[in-house]
């Protein structure tokens, strides 16, 4: 179009519009309580916003919020209807402002202004008279556009019709340019972009439409069901109250809104709005119900009981069960009995005695005479109701079952229950498990025994019916039953696949893998017991080790604040109106604004070198989680321990042990974890390598420093280790003035490097604590002769007078045993005083010893080892008499010699 013609179109509409301003003011006076509507002030603002509205996704497109815009439009609205005050004074008013988020009525006039303006709207002037009511004939009445814009607007509907959008779409930004107050022209663009699958543009035209004119809710329920399509809540619920708004007698709308909300699970106000519709249409009884049903939801019993009785207590005729039903439901829901009671009653006057009640109400007749401890009516109904195969009818049998369950009744709960094989459509093993409940609560748990295996058939993967089952199975001494209940299938490629925590098959359930561990160690298959608990409880203690190193962080990470912001929306960048109030509670939303200011302000701060993601080390989830919570657990830890020493698998008992024991004093009770240290001492006395188990040892010496078998056993470990750790500690131990074992251990280690000065003074104080002890006589004995063949000592025979005084003395205490009379004799022999050895030799040979069991350690009486030891090995005639022969042999009496070797040496 010319310039020239473009200038004349703009005129025209200016006068027209002027004339229609003065016959606005010339005519008859009416009063609207209407929503004002927005304007565009001139063409070039609503071409801006054109263009704006069709940039697609991710365009920088200047927005307004839709949150400003109702919170300021409201704030106008209060100051046109208040009269005129002061503003609160002073620094405290404004402060508290501030801090609440408020504005004063001039700062929220200016500020809406200012959205207004930079949107390119404005609020409609509207002249009224003095009287404060508008005057004129009422708006829509007379057509504003020219006959130009009309004929435009008609050809481009045309298009829109014939599907030639692209021809309409010029057509219509000319309108916008020569009438940008018109909606129809942003209306057509809204609908030829749904057309073409652009909701978001469609969106953006149809609420420029709608704003333009707010009280035409054709648009507004156009906008709805394009916010529904695109699952866009926060908007449908801002379209939907706009609507309502505009026609607050549409019970349609309200319908919606009301469905909306219970959509996003706001029962509270739905049922407020459901009500509403009551209010208008009391005999909606579609409504009625909705709205019961969402204050009973919301935990408002009471207002559901009110909206529904008053209701049935008008009816005298055609009753609504459903509404009836549902009333006594909430009545057994408060626990009024006697009242649900008495409503059935009456509902059977008002139908008759020649009539029955519905089947539901009958139900709940019998489970409220079950409360009221009367169980015939439970009987009658078992015999006189025959019903079909229905959901309906299987939850109403479950009902009444679980309800007699509860009340103790059990047999007549077994009986509700056994009529759920012949109503449920699809039963899935649930009223199997009851019950099976049932008998063991009777006491019967063999008959609860195939109900559970009925109940499986149809929930194969509920570990809590499968460990149930194997327990009585157990209890009915059927344990090999058991363990085939409790066993993985033979697919061993369902057995190793990765599969997530949450999808893994029941055979990977930590309970039921204890509860066969437990199955196999009862009946003595150790091997098997090893193999199914042996790994999930090493890396069950691994992972509880690692839990334990998993620091609580106190700043909420980004994920957690990410979480949080939801609540607000995802910001429509493709949208032009913005701000729509989230579906959230005003907790949620105080912690949700909270956490997106929280990451802005990380942001902020953070560049993109140093950004990264701050989520900590999450705790992992073992794959038996009770092990260590549950007590009774702990025993199976001890078992697998002793299992694994007994099976000589040294290594893998003690990785069991030094992991229980890492997780500090809090998962295991003190007397688990003291047999846990003793068995570690047992296995490093056992293994071929003790080094591993040296700890333990120590400890069982450091807590009982007083016993003899745990310094053998030290003494043990410790003759067969390299490690050089045992020498400070028993450095340490050996200081204690009260405890013999590591100073007489102290000695042997001298002894056995040739420091025998050292082992006399180690072994002369440990005689200053026990003087009648044979061995440490014997022990002083021997190490004064050793020293007194060195070559540094000076007084050699002092020395050799105070050993034979320790040795005699060793001898007396024994009662001339023959290992003491032995003792001598090597002792005479060493020195070289070897008449007198032979005295002693030939008393050893007249001595005839009978053989005794080598003494054990405590943990090795159990051991059933096989020791082949030949007649005499606690004699020692053999050793005398080789000893003597030397001498004889050495002296020339060479035939002496030979015949002590043949009769003591012989074979």
């Amino acid at each position: 179009m010319p310039a020239t013609e473009e200038e004349g179109a703009a005129a025209a509409a200016v006068a027209e519009e002027e004339a229609y301003e003065q016959e606005d003011g010339d005519g008859e006076e009416y009063d609207e309580d209407e929503e004002e509507g927005y304007e565009f002030g001139d063409a070039a603002d609503a071409a801006q916003c054109v263009e704006m509205a069709e940039r697609g996704p991710g365009g920088a497109v200047a927005t307004v919020s839709i949150r400003d815009f109702e919170a300021l439009a409201a704030l106008s609205r209060k100051r046109k209807a208040l009269p005129a005050e002061e503003p609160p004074q002073g620094d405290e008013a404004s402060k508290r402002r501030r801090q609440q988020g408020e504005l004063s009525e001039a700062e929220s006039a200016n500020l809406f202004d200012q959205l207004m303006e930079g949107f390119g709207l404005r609020r409609k002037k509207r002249r009224r008279s003095k009287d404060g009511k508008r005057k004129g004939r009422a708006r829509g009445r007379r057509s504003r556009c020219s006959p130009e814009v009309i004929k435009k607007l008609g050809d481009a509907t045309l298009l829109f019709t014939e599907n030639r959008f692209k021809e309409a779409i010029p057509i219509l930004h000319e309108i916008v340019r020569i009438a940008p107050n018109l909606p129809n022209s942003y209306n057509l663009l809204g609908s030829i972009y749904k057309e073409n699958g652009e909701i978001d543009k469609a969106i953006n035209f149809v609420m420029l439409a709608a704003y333009v004119s707010p009280k035409d809710v054709s648009l507004w329920k156009k906008l709805i069901d394009l916010a529904l399509k695109k699952e866009d809540a926060a908007l449908a619920r801002h379209c939907v109250i706009k609507a309502m708004r505009a026609d607050p007698e549409d019970v349609g709308l309200k319908f919606d809104c009301a469905n909306i909300y219970r959509t996003l699970g706001d029962c509270h106000k739905a049922a407020e709005i459901y009500e509403q519709i009551v209010g208008i249409h009391p005999s909606n009884t579609v409504a009625r119900r909705a709205a019961a049903q969402m204050y009973r939801d919301s935990g408002q019993i009471d207002k559901a009981i009110d909206l529904l009785e008053d209701f049935i207590n008008a009816q005298t005729s055609n009753i609504d069960w459903g509404l009836l039903d549902l009333l006594i439901s909430l009545r057994l829901r408060n626990d009024a009995h006697g009242e649900a009671l008495r409503q059935i009653k009456k509902a059977q006057l008002v139908l008759g005695s020649g009539h029955k009640l519905p089947v539901r109400l009958q139900a709940k007749a019998v489970i409220c005479h079950a409360y009221l401890g009367d169980l015939k009516h439970a009987e009658v109904f078992l015999q006189s109701v025959h019903l079909g195969r229905s959901k309906e009818n299987a939850d109403m049998v479950k009902e009444v079952a679980s309800t007699l369950q509860s009340l103790g009744q059990y047999e007549y709960a077994l009986k509700f229950y056994s009529m759920m094989e012949d109503v449920a459509v699809h039963n899935d093993g649930g009223s199997y498990v009851e019950a099976a409940r049932c008998y063991m609560v009777m006491g019967d748990k063999g008959k609860a025994i195939p109900y559970l295996y009925k109940a499986l058939e149809g929930m194969e993967d509920n570990v809590d019916v499968r460990i149930t089952l194997s327990s009585l199975l157990v209890d009915e001494n059927k344990s090999d039953e058991a363990i085939k209940l409790l066993s993985p299938p033979e697919n061993t490629e369902l057995q190793s696949a990765d599969i997530p925590d949450h999808q893994k098959p029941w055979w990977l359930d930590g309970e039921v893998r204890m509860q066969l561990a437990k199955l196999y160690y009862n009946k003595g298959m150790m091997e098997k017991f090893v193999e199914t608990i042996f790994l999930p409880i090493l890396e069950t203690l691994d992972i509880e080790y690692a839990n334990r190193k998993v620091k609580m962080n106190r700043k909420l990470t980004n994920d957690v604040l990410q979480e949080r912001t939801k609540v607000l929306g995802e910001a429509r960048q493709d949208s032009v109106f913005q701000g729509c109030r989230p579906i959230a509670s005003t907790a949620e939303l105080v912690k949700a604004n909270r956490a997106r200011k929280l990451l802005e302000k990380r942001a902020a701060e953070s560049n993109e070198d140093t950004i990264r993601d701050d989520t900590r080390r999450a705790k992992q989830k073992p794959p038996l989680p009770g092990l260590l919570t549950n007590v009774e657990n702990h025993q199976l830890v001890l078992d697998l321990c002793r299992t694994l020493a007994l099976l000589q698998r040294y290594f893998e008992a003690l990785q069991i042990i030094n992991h229980a024991l890492r997780l500090g004093n809090d998962p295991l009770s003190d007397d688990i974890k003291e047999e846990l240290r003793s068995l570690g001492a047992e296995i490093a006395y056992r293994a071929l390598d003790p080094s591993p188990g040296f700890d333990y040892v120590r400890y069982v010496v450091h807590k009982h420093p007083q016993s003899i078998s745990a310094w053998n056993s030290y003494y043990k470990v410790t003759s067969r280790t390299e490690e050089k750790g045992h020498f400070k500690f028993l450095l340490r131990a050996r200081r204690d003035p009260k405890c013999v074992p590591p100073k007489i251990i102290s000695g042997h280690r001298f002894t056995a490097i040739s420091q025998h000065q050292s082992a006399v003074r180690d072994y002369l104080e440990a005689y200053k604590l026990d003087p009648e002890n044979p061995l440490i006589n014997l022990c002083v004995g021997s190490s004064l002769i050793n020293l007194s063949l060195g070559f540094r000592l000076q007084n050699k025979n002092q020395c050799i007078v105070q050993a034979f005084a320790f040795l005699y003395k060793c001898l007396r205490i024994g009662s001339n045993r023959q290992e003491a009379l032995y003792n001598i004799a090597r002792a005479y022999h060493h020195v070289g005083l070897k008449t007198l050895a032979v005295i002693y030799y030939e008393k050893v040979l007249a001595m005839e010893v009978e053989d005794h069991p080598i003494p054990k350690l405590p943990f090795e009486e159990d051991l059933q080892e096989h020791q082949d030891f030949r007649p005499g090995y606690c004699d020692l005639r053999r050793e005398a008499a080789f000893n003597l022969h030397l001498i004889y042999k050495e002296s020339g009496a060479t035939d002496l010699a030979r015949r002590i070797l043949k009769t003591y040496c012989s074979i």
